[in-house]
């Protein structure tokens, strides 16, 4: 199923910023960028007043018909002590049985846990409610401290900027890389965190310039052709590699190995998208060294070959 059609599904409580993650992410005209039209729309169990949980309101035009037709339903935090609205569980059965895809920000997994729609499935919240996201469904199979979850149809997320990352996951699966990395640029978002990244860092805030890493991670950018495993990039930041790897983590919530994978990944995409070189030069411009590495990682993150992927998005 193309992705043309988003429904953000509401109700009395919902949390307006991770609402307004879902407007943001599918609901802007950002043609003028190269960036498909989504049609776009906010629905509630019934149109009118809709109470967000900061004490203002919206009034809501679509009612529960409008999911009949969305590819793509939304659905953010709302409160985890209400049970669903009446219409609301089937409603979402319907469209899951029909092959729509549905996206939760936050606490809103609590909704598809009341549907049963996570039973049996990975998934994920905010961290400070996996524990209860667990307790209450234990048919489903909570992944606790990943900015996201993608289960297929279901790609659960955890609160706030994780929203965003499932959002521009969904983008990058659906148009590619170059359209994500515009829908993230025009949001001033980096285009890529890996799901499977920790929700939270150690140290999320330098405690001044030259004890970031951010210059090498810019410097591995510019250079993924290079050697970049541990002992080399601890080398290079003047650090032994326990140390340099402990850094890494506390730093950006992820091993520097899954980092670089992710970054030779990202840049493979653009490559063949961009251009028509053989995959056996791509995977020794990004340094995987050879096609069947390339091969190995793509599938694994994209689910898709290299030849498929640019077969698919190729401009």
């Amino acid at each position: 199923m193309t992705l043309t059609n988003v429904a953000a599904l509401v109700w009395d409580g919902v949390a307006p910023f991770e609402f307004g993650v879902l407007c943001e992410a599918f609901g802007l005209d950002r043609r003028d960028d190269g960036v498909p039209l989504l049609e776009f729309a906010v629905c509630a169990p019934r149109p009118g007043p809709v109470e967000f949980s900061l004490g203002f309101s919206l009034n809501v035009e679509h009612g529960l018909e409008r999911l009949e037709e969305a590819d793509l339903i939304g659905i953010p935090a709302m409160r985890r002590s209400d049970g669903l609205p009446a219409g609301v569980e089937a409603a979402l059965l319907r469209a899951f049985e029909r092959g729509a895809r549905i996206l939760t920000v936050c606490s809103g997994a609590f909704a598809l846990g009341e549907v049963g729609l996570l039973d049996g499935r990975e998934c994920t919240t905010h961290w400070k409610y996996t524990d209860e996201l667990a307790a209450r469904y234990p048919e489903a199979k909570v992944v606790p401290e990943v900015l996201y979850v993608d289960a297929g149809q279901i790609v659960t997320s955890a609160g706030t900027a994780a929203g965003l990352d499932a959002c521009l996951h969904i983008w990058r699966q659906e148009y590619g890389a170059a359209v994500a990395s515009m829908v993230a640029r025009r949001m001033v978002v980096p285009p890529q965190r890996d799901g499977g990244q920790a929700q939270f860092i150690a140290r999320a805030v330098p405690e001044c310039d030259a004890d970031t890493l951010a210059p090498l991670l810019a410097w591995i950018a510019e250079n993924l052709h290079e050697e970049l495993d541990v002992d080399s990039l601890a080398r290079r930041s003047l650090m032994s590699p326990r140390t340099f790897a402990r850094r890494f983590r506390a730093e950006t919530g992820t091993t520097p190995h899954a980092w670089v994978t992710s970054q030779r990944v990202l840049r493979a995409e653009q490559l063949l998208e961009q251009t028509d070189r053989p995959v056996e030069w791509i995977a020794t411009e990004v340094g995987f060294g050879n096609a069947a590495t390339l091969r190995h990682h793509f599938t694994r993150v994209r689910g898709l070959s290299p030849q498929a992927y640019r077969r698919r998005f190729a401009c």
